[in-house]
């Protein structure tokens, strides 16, 4: 097996690693990118169809290249995103390896060593980009194992003709429960079901407002301030156009979340119950860091410490994309590039 020895390996070739490998490359870094997908587009390529960003295309690009606007649509969805970002490494010529799985960071004397089905890689910092959709969460509720129907999460679902007549319950209150139970409401028996009242913010908030929210907050913390809610002051889901008009119609209203499963479905804590065929989780994501775990690093709900994108406890490590606690917004589109040139930045005078 070959060992090969850049300065820096990126750990992903979704957005997140693509827009470290703009900056890395801006900086005359020696880099790879090693991607477990055979194709470009990371997760994008494995959402459900309808899905739609939060922003038009012009507040939804990654440094250097403004995303194209969509033919007919102001919202571009998922297949478009997977296009741009097929482009963007293309047109950046970014040395992305796939597919190569890689299997554990280790320390090892002064560099950093990376296991991978393809191979080692030595390199002196490592950033680590893989994001969250690869380890979806599923809470721990009362007679999961006895429901007989089908049970997906979000990262399973595709499109509502797979389960037109059927009883569906989506459970989940955030902006992929609305948007798969919005694509639902108008061929199933649909229930959706949520741990608190849905709060949908304004109809004229979009990403950008969400990105600048989230900045502001991290900047209020960074500074001692007071902490101003960030997008959660705001709402939990983004009232794009196929959410927005399922809920004007009257499809889209919640029921509290259920007490327990049952063999044929769902039972609240009145004795209520309602039948279901399937139920979607749309329960959130965690960390997907298995590939860090020889580091041991992780704590609290998997995560890892960090000052900013670098990891506390080792500084030739930058994690980017896994939400707020690596950068305000840093899991989106228009999010990610501001903490990517920070991460760049600093890996230059690490290797200084």
């Amino acid at each position: 097996m070959s060992v090969r020895h850049p300065q820096v390996v990126i750990v992903g070739g979704g957005q997140a690693g693509l827009a470290a490998g703009y900056h890395l490359r801006r900086l005359g870094l020696d880099f790879v990118i090693l991607d477990a997908r055979p194709d470009p587009g990371g997760a994008w390529r494995h959402t459900w169809e309808s899905l739609r960003l939060f922003s038009p295309a012009a507040h939804s690009s990654l440094p250097g290249r403004p995303m194209a606007v969509q033919p007919g649509g102001t919202w571009p969805d998922a297949r478009h995103v997977v296009a741009y970002l097929a482009d963007y490494e293309k047109r950046y010529e970014l040395p992305v390896r796939r597919p190569v799985r890689v299997r554990g960071v280790h320390r090892d004397g002064r560099l950093l060593r990376v296991e991978t089905d393809s191979g080692t890689w030595h390199a002196r910092t490592v950033i680590s980009a893989t994001g969250t959709w690869w380890r979806p969460f599923l809470p721990a509720d009362a007679g999961r194992g006895d429901f007989e129907g089908r049970q997906l999460h979000t990262v399973d679902y595709r499109r509502p003709r797979d389960f037109a007549g059927r009883r569906v319950i989506v459970v989940g209150g955030g902006n992929s429960g609305a948007q798969i139970a919005a694509d639902l409401a108008h061929d199933t028996e649909l229930t959706w079901v949520t741990r608190r009242p849905p709060r949908f913010l304004a109809d004229d908030i979009d990403g950008r407002a969400l990105f600048d929210a989230a900045t502001a907050r991290r900047r209020a913390l960074d500074a001692g301030r007071t902490d101003t809610g960030g997008v959660a002051a705001l709402g939990d889901i983004v009232a794009v156009p196929p959410v927005r008009e399922a809920r004007d119609s009257g499809l889209l209203k919640a029921s509290p979340m259920f007490t327990r499963l049952l063999p044929g479905g769902v039972e609240w804590a009145d004795g209520t119950r309602a039948e279901a065929d399937a139920i979607i989780w749309c329960t959130g994501f965690r960390p997907a860091l298995a590939h860090l775990a020889p580091l041991r690093m992780r704590g609290r709900r998997g995560r890892i410490a960090t000052n900013g994108t670098r990891a506390a406890d080792e500084p030739r490590l930058h994690l980017l994309g896994y939400g707020d606690w690596t950068g305000p917004a840093s899991a989106t589109l228009i999010g990610v590039g501001r903490p990517a040139r920070e991460a760049a930045r600093e890996i230059a005078a690490l290797l200084r």
